[in-house]
């Protein structure tokens, strides 16, 4: 039976077969270290700061790194005072804020802060659900005042429930707290006796209303578009789009991206993404008013 199969001698030298097996591997090592290279070569921009201007940064980021490969965009809360001294200090590319620079952190960290001016916000008074239903839909900025000062303590003195005001504020270093303590306070380092509750964050602030039935506190415009406080008429204007962009609604503001001396090639491509119509529908996305 064995005189039916045919032999065919391996024509491939041992020598051969070694080369060939060399080269496949070296084909292989090129190919891994260009995709090790391409992923390098993307660049982190780092963003970091307000958390007001958190969620607006989140939503540009997830559309901007889906759009393209050369940058991947990271972002961060922690408040405009955080996000001004990772820039200057350089664990960020840029700082989210909702107030302009200060002289301290000028005299702080130099004179080098870059500004980018990309939308607008409104702090908004808001008070729990139960306390809106019961009748308190409207106050002064003089009550509101007085609130915070700790002079008025109960919701009956607004015609509300007879309960007391459970007062919410905003920790040091934010730039919410910084504009409500110097439009309502009339004074940015003003002491706000009459807070019970400080919170880290917009979203806390809201958490904090939420879990109340006798809470007030401010907080950004865009954390309160789903109705589940109660948005306060302040002076007789309701915080709107319109009121807001115009300024008659007297605790408008606006937003920026900061960067510390000349932007890098990453960051000024993400600042320009939320300059352009994209980012501008996401701005309206997401509550915020664009440019």
């Amino acid at each position: 039976m064995l005189d039916r199969f045919t032999y065919y001698p391996c024509k491939a030298s041992a020598g051969e077969l070694m080369r060939k097996l060399f080269g496949a591997l070296l084909i292989a090592l090129i190919v891994c270290a260009i995709g090790t290279t391409m992923v390098v070569a993307m660049e982190d921009v780092r963003v970091a700061g307000s958390t007001t201007v958190l969620p607006l940064a989140e939503g540009g980021a997830e559309v901007f790194n889906a759009e393209q490969s050369d940058y991947r965009v990271t972002v961060t809360g922690g408040g405009t005072g955080v996000g001004m001294k990772n820039i200057a200090e350089g664990n960020s590319e840029i700082a989210m804020a909702s107030r302009e620079v200060t002289d301290e952190e000028r005299e702080k960290f130099g004179d080098k802060f870059q500004e980018n001016l990309i939308g607008y916000d409104g702090i908004v008074i808001a008070v729990s659900r139960e306390i809106y239903d019961a009748g308190v839909t409207s106050l002064s900025k003089e009550q509101v005042e007085e609130i915070y000062a700790g002079e008025i303590d109960n919701w009956e003195e607004l015609d509300g429930p007879d309960e007391e005001i459970l007062v919410i504020g905003r920790e040091q270093g934010s730039g919410t707290r910084d504009t409500f303590n110097e439009e309502i306070m009339g004074d940015k380092s003003a002491e706000t006796p009459g807070v019970s509750t400080v919170a880290g964050s917009n979203a806390e602030i809201k958490t904090a209303l939420t879990g109340s039935d006798q809470a007030i506190g401010y907080l950004g415009y865009s954390y309160v578009q789903d109705d589940s406080v109660g948005t306060i008429s302040l002076d007789g204007i309701l915080p709107t789009e319109e009121t807001i962009k115009d300024g008659s609604y007297e605790l408008a503001r606006e937003l920026y991206f900061y960067t510390y001396d000349e932007a890098t090639a990453g960051a000024q491509s993400f600042i320009d993404f939320m300059l352009g119509s994209k980012g501008r529908d996401v701005a309206t996305e997401y509550g915020f008013i664009p440019l």
